[in-house]
């Protein structure tokens, strides 16, 4: 699939419009298919069953016009809810949880049903004849507007309940670390070619990409945040064309018109560059837009629940138990960060180097998660406490010891600031306590295994 066509095809489903909009057009040949059924058929269900049909042209009328305004007056209902949701969720959370609320398609789906069994009223309304010369009551469809109205009623109750569920704290963090769980299986650049697996090859080939001379640069013609990379079509590009990129900005970097986007050479295989070979369409395997996205940006997963820890944390919201509830998924994302092998720099077409990639690493992921959260907990005992719990649960899943360094420097920049800004004795002799408990059992520092370690947290 095109990166522009499927840039395009994520912007229409996180909007509200587009599967309202497929609705209604459904509920226009549904319509129109009943009642040419009805007038092609001999059947006349409100002779038969004037009760269930109403009474003639004059009873239909009146029904279908009692269920399109009162699917008008609920689909109002649901818009003026939705707005009033993502307003509330803006305030007292994150704006970029936005998103989440706008691609929800429960909410999507309910809207448009409301809106769709209007239009089909309306459609239906306009085929009833009720004249002396022509009388046409479309009996199948107008049973068909009544099971609509009925699954409104339920529609709409459910509705209600999701949007309940949908402002729980649990709900909308547990929503976010599963979109950002589901970018971990898939961690950028993972399915980006094959990695350089011989040391010797692969420490020749970053100091051959490190160079500065020879390199020619791709600059972007947008602005805006680097959401998605065509891995597939980059590598059979460079690989065509018998050269190297170097891609300069991290997923979800903020790149303005004009900045050097990549940077491309001669391959190893070539003596000398033909840059009139390079064709002008490098950046088609880019999209960039207006906000960040999680599909292959990590880091946004974690900033998005950071965002509502330091809102938590503020002084205008204080709730320190929505800071907890996140600072608990910021550990059960960095413990699926430590469980995972980072994939390699260095990419190639399975024979030559192709791309080199820059990707955020274990220490920049949990600098981003553990950084503004320590600041923003000063004089906090029980965030402060609680952050000592994540950093251990991550340390005990580390796959390798290079990832414990950053653990410890965060455990310990949080136990200093602890001691500089906790009021009591008590809370400061308790966060010691706990700190000390934790390094006992951390891994490296003699203890058994991970049992251990969960059981001192």
């Amino acid at each position: 699939m095109p990166t522009k066509f499927r840039q395009y095809w994520q912007q229409l489903q996180e909007s509200l419009w587009f599967v309202p909009a497929l609705m209604v057009l459904f509920s226009f040949g549904l319509a129109y298919g009943l009642v040419e059924f009805d007038a092609t058929t001999s059947w006349h269900g409100f002779k038969r069953f004037p009760l269930l049909f109403a009474s003639g042209a004059d009873g239909a009328r009146g029904m279908l016009s009692a269920i399109a305004g009162s699917m008008l007056t609920v689909a109002a209902l649901a818009f003026s809810l939705t707005l009033s949701t993502i307003s509330h969720v803006s305030s007292q959370y994150s704006p970029r949880v936005l998103r989440n609320f706008m691609r929800d398609r429960v909410n999507q789906v309910v809207m448009g049903y409301f809106v769709s069994v209007f239009a089909y009223c309306l459609i239906v309304l306009g085929t009833i004849r009720g004249t002396d010369e022509v009388k046409f009551v479309p009996s199948t469809a107008v049973l068909m507007g009544l099971l609509l109205a009925l699954g409104g009623v339920a529609a709409l109750i459910f509705f209600i309940h999701h949007i309940a569920e949908s402002l729980q704290t649990g709900t909308i963090v547990q929503r976010i670390f599963q979109e950002a769980d589901k970018a971990i299986d898939e961690l950028f650049p993972d399915h980006f070619g094959e990695p350089i697996s011989d040391p010797k090859k692969a420490e020749f080939a970053l100091q051959y990409t490190d160079e500065q001379v020879g390199w020619y640069p791709v600059k972007s013609k947008e602005t805006g945040y680097l959401q998605q990379i065509n891995t597939e079509g980059l590598l059979h590009w460079a690989t065509r064309h018998r050269v190297v990129l170097r891609i300069e900005q991290p997923m979800g970097a903020f790149i303005g018109t004009g900045a050097k986007l990549f940077s491309v050479r001669s391959g190893m295989e070539r003596d000398e560059p033909n840059q009139a070979d390079w064709p002008d369409n490098l950046l088609d395997y880019v999209s960039i837009g207006r906000h960040r996205n999680v599909v292959q940006d990590v880091s946004f997963g974690i900033q998005q629940l950071v965002d509502i820890t330091l809102k938590a944390l503020s002084p205008g919201i204080n709730d320190t138990t929505t800071a907890i509830m996140a600072i608990d998924y910021l550990g059960a994302v960095g413990e699926r960060l430590a469980r995972r092998e980072f994939p390699a720099r260095l990419r190639s077409d399975g024979e030559h180097l192709r791309v080199l990639v820059r990707a955020d690493t274990f220490d920049d992921y949990m600098r981003l998660a553990f950084d503004l959260s320590r600041i923003n907990a000063k004089g906090n005992f029980a965030v402060c406490r609680r952050l000592l719990r994540a950093l251990s649960l991550i340390a005990s899943a580390a796959c390798s010891d290079d990832r414990q360094p950053i653990l410890r420097l965060q455990a310990s920049l949080l136990m200093t600031q602890a001691e500089q800004t906790l009021v009591t004795d008590y809370e400061k002799k308790e966060v010691r306590l706990l700190y000390k408990r934790l390094m006992k059992a951390w891994p490296g520092s003699g203890s058994t295994r991970k049992e251990t370690l969960i059981d001192a947290c």
